[in-house]
């Protein structure tokens, strides 16, 4: 099966309605990942086929959570996952990709004027200094993907999070040890097991508010 046909059965997979022009895109950010990747060693996995299942379509699993989030920052994404795959099939959706590596930030920032993505900025900076431009206000939405410990994201975070805000954390299997670690004023609001196409192992998306 080709990449594009295995991209296009995930996201039906996953029951997801996307842009009509959104998977080009996203395999276009997946030849764009591979070739800086030679360079810049942005991620570990090599394959086309297996960058579609281990970081599109694992990407592309938080979507259906996102509902009611218009501004979301992304913190520690490497080559841009999930923030730059989000941005690409939620066009009115801000995100604000916080990266604290220098060369990873540069892809990103390439990546966004080569997809011409109007709607996701890349930052250089370390998480805990890092302001969005539309503070005071809060971003809907902190996500971050297999980033640090549970405890380490909230606190790490939690100057950008408002009373309404969900910190997201990606995560593989169920860590009930880092969520019994949550920091005080914080508690964990949901979690939900995610189903990722074509990929052998568990996935578990948990939300993180202020008490």
């Amino acid at each position: 099966m080709s990449t594009a046909a295995t991209l296009e059965k995930g996201i039906a997979a996953l029951g997801l309605s996307l842009p009509a022009d959104a998977a080009e895109r996203l395999l276009a950010f997946g030849r764009l990942l591979i070739k800086w990747n030679k360079v810049y060693n942005l991620t570990a996995i090599r394959d086309e086929g297996q960058l579609i299942t281990h970081h599109l379509l694992d990407s592309l699993s938080v979507l259906p959570q996102l509902d009611g989030i218009n501004r979301l920052v992304d913190v520690g994404s490497g080559g841009g996952l999930p923030g730059i795959v989000l941005a690409i099939c939620r066009p009115e959706l801000q995100v604000d990709s916080v990266e604290t590596v220098q060369k990873k930030a540069t892809f990103q920032n390439q990546a966004k004027i080569e997809l011409k993505l109007a709607n996701f900025r890349a930052h250089h900076a370390r998480i805990e200094a890092w302001q969005p431009d539309y503070a005071p206000q809060a971003p809907d939405g902190i996500i971050s993907r297999a980033f640090a410990d549970l405890a380490d994201f909230v606190n790490l975070t939690a100057h950008l999070a408002g009373p309404e805000t969900r910190i997201l954390a990606m995560k593989g299997i169920y860590p009930a040890d880092e969520i019994a670690r949550i920091p005080a004023g914080f508690q964990l609001a949901h979690s939900t097991p995610l189903a990722v196409p074509g990929l052998d192992a568990e996935r578990h998306l948990l939300i993180v508010k202020r008490t």
